[in-house]
């Protein structure tokens, strides 16, 4: 079993890097907003068509177009599912949404979250799964890159006021990245079996003589962007065990590869951009770690298995509950650390179904703020705060003004810093709070006991993190339910873009002091300990008491002796 997980591991990073290097270096030209060769006669057509001017925007006026454009989209989507009924593609005559769950799924698209509380294949049209999920799958992950970019210019350019045009960063980003690898994705997902078409649902008859009825659709095209979008949702409930959705265990690979290959491109755009590749590298080796230490450790625990089985005479001990047998308990365990390591939310594996510690390494990831390679964009502007942090609390151990990338970081950023890092974890554990004191919340719970709190607690944490996976034996589809989520998920998107391009406002108006003697570095081996720490300390303090009433104790019951769950 261990060399088995050292190779899948091992091979899994180094084919993921080899990849994200040259992407990486593409797209540091479109953070410099250079077209690419060949491209700008078409761009200067697009920018007059839209009259898009060239002018670069100061961080309000950034903010600005991210947020109208988010909120048009909202909008534009919550029409939609409302109204599927009386639109066409609808084989299936399906009806439109209420209004609670199509307010939940619109938010939930925006904010990249892709939560779903229905299950696609009986509740969504064909239109409303690619004119409306599969179009906010791209421009979701477009936002979240495009404030990436307005970051990385704020570290990088010098006494300046603008941090690029954001009407170009989120036409760019999507027709040059994100259109291009998912057509690449999805054809090579199509040949492995994966559903693309527009046919009704067929009714067919089974080898036992008994009817069953196969859900169609153009499942393919959604399930690459969701995968390299970070995004996650599934066209069908099953999501990525499904086996219109994942075929085979190519496909399986490949989509693990795409929920990473953007946030470990980023990496290396971003010491491109700042022209310090070791910087990259620095992050990179942050969250490469402390990703192999919680993929170790849900194999681990998901191996060892429940104890319980082996008393009940069952032969192997490992936990396959809840996963597929085509893919088994090493490949479900690394695709559950990718899936909430990224804010993606895709599952080839019923979380709920893990082992307690099994299903606490994944919930954890989601708690420290994906920034773990991350979302889209979020990954890197996510990591990038931990950064400052750790170099401010450097700066007061050793007595020195903090400092990165030759930029003096102040009061106003660290301030902005700590209300970003503060947002999630005060939405997951007030929102489990209110849940629990409400009977509208505490009705949800279909499991008693700690495994119950353990499901609101995940709910909580996906939401406030947009990372949309969830643990099953919750009814999330009710008024109250959909309404905090919904709450949670916009809140947790945009209450941290707003400090994070104050930030980048801030950093882009300063000169770059030259290094010192006394100028910490930021790119070795003892920066990348201290940031690593940074980032465990701040998920540890935030969050072990409530992780210690749910699968701690849960954790504790599975291995004493005489008691069941």
């Amino acid at each position: 079993m261990a060399s088995s997980a050292l190779l899948l591991t091992a091979s899994y990073l180094l084919i993921l890097l080899l990849l994200a290097r040259p992407l990486g270096k593409g797209l540091a030209g479109m953070v410099a907003d250079r077209p690419f060769r060949g491209m700008a006669t078409i761009e200067a057509g697009l920018w007059r068509l839209g009259g898009i001017s060239s002018t670069g925007m100061r961080w309000p006026q950034y903010l600005l177009a991210i947020l109208l454009f988010n909120t048009a989209g909202l909008l534009l989507l919550l029409l939609i599912l409302m109204n599927q009924g009386h639109l066409p593609l609808n084989p299936q005559g399906l009806p439109g949404l209420s209004w609670d769950l199509a307010l939940n799924t619109a938010i939930s698209f925006v904010t990249n979250t892709d939560w779903q509380a229905y299950a696609g294949e009986t509740t969504l049209s064909y239109f409303s799964q690619m004119l409306g999920l599969t179009v906010q799958n791209f421009l979701s992950a477009a936002s979240g890159i495009a404030v990436a970019f307005a970051l990385m210019r704020g570290f990088a350019r010098r006494e300046q006021q603008d941090l690029g045009n954001a009407w170009r960063d989120l036409t760019r980003i999507t027709l040059w990245l994100l259109l291009p690898l998912s057509l690449l994705l999805a054809l090579l997902m199509v040949s492995q079996g994966t559903l693309q078409n527009l046919s009704a649902y067929q009714d067919v008859t089974t080898l036992e003589g008994l009817k069953q009825t196969l859900p169609m659709g153009p499942v393919a095209s959604q399930e690459a962007i969701k995968m390299l979008g970070t995004n996650g949702g599934g066209f069908f409930n099953a999501n990525s065990a499904h086996p219109f959705e994942n075929p085979t265990a190519l496909t399986n690979y490949l989509q693990m590869l795409a929920i990473f290959l953007i946030p470990a491109a980023l990496c290396f755009t971003f010491g491109d951009v700042v022209r310090d590749r070791r910087q990259g590298h620095a992050l990179l080796w942050t969250m490469s770690l402390i990703f192999i230490a919680a993929v170790a450790a849900v194999m681990w625990a998901e191996w060892r298995g429940n104890p319980h089985f082996l008393s009940l005479g069952a032969d192997n001990a490992a936990n396959m509950e809840g996963k597929e047998t085509r893919f088994g308990v090493l490949n479900s365990s690394l695709f559950a650390v990718i899936t909430t390591a990224a804010s993606c939310g895709a599952v080839n594996a019923m979380h709920d179904s893990f082992t307690a510690l099994g299903g606490m390494v994944p919930m954890w990831l989601m708690q420290i703020g994906e920034v773990v390679f991350g979302g889209v964009g979020s990954g890197l502007y996510g990591m990038l705060l931990f950064v400052l942090l750790a170099v401010f609390i450097a700066g007061l151990m050793i007595g020195r003004s903090p400092e990165y990338l030759g930029k003096k970081i102040e009061v106003w950023e660290i301030k902005m810093t700590a209300l970003a890092i503060l947002v999630t974890p005060t939405l997951v554990l007030l929102g489990t709070a209110l849940v629990m004191m409400l009977p509208a919340g505490r009705s949800a719970m279909l499991n008693p006991g700690p495994h119950g709190f353990s499901e609101v607690l995940y709910a909580l944490s996906s939401a406030a993190n947009n990372n949309g996976s969830a643990f099953g034996g919750l009814n999330g589809s009710t008024p109250f339910w959909n309404l905090l989520l919904g709450f949670c998920m916009l809140a947790g998107r945009f209450s941290i873009m707003v400090p994070v391009l104050a930030i980048a406002g801030s950093l882009v108006k300063k000169k770059i002091q030259p290094a010192g003697n006394g100028t910490l570095p930021t790119s070795g081996a003892l920066f990348v300990v201290l940031l690593m720490g940074i980032v465990l300390l701040v998920g540890a303090l935030t969050f072990i008491p409530a992780l210690a009433l749910g699968p701690v104790v849960e954790h504790l019951h599975m291995f004493t002796e005489g008691n069941t769950l």
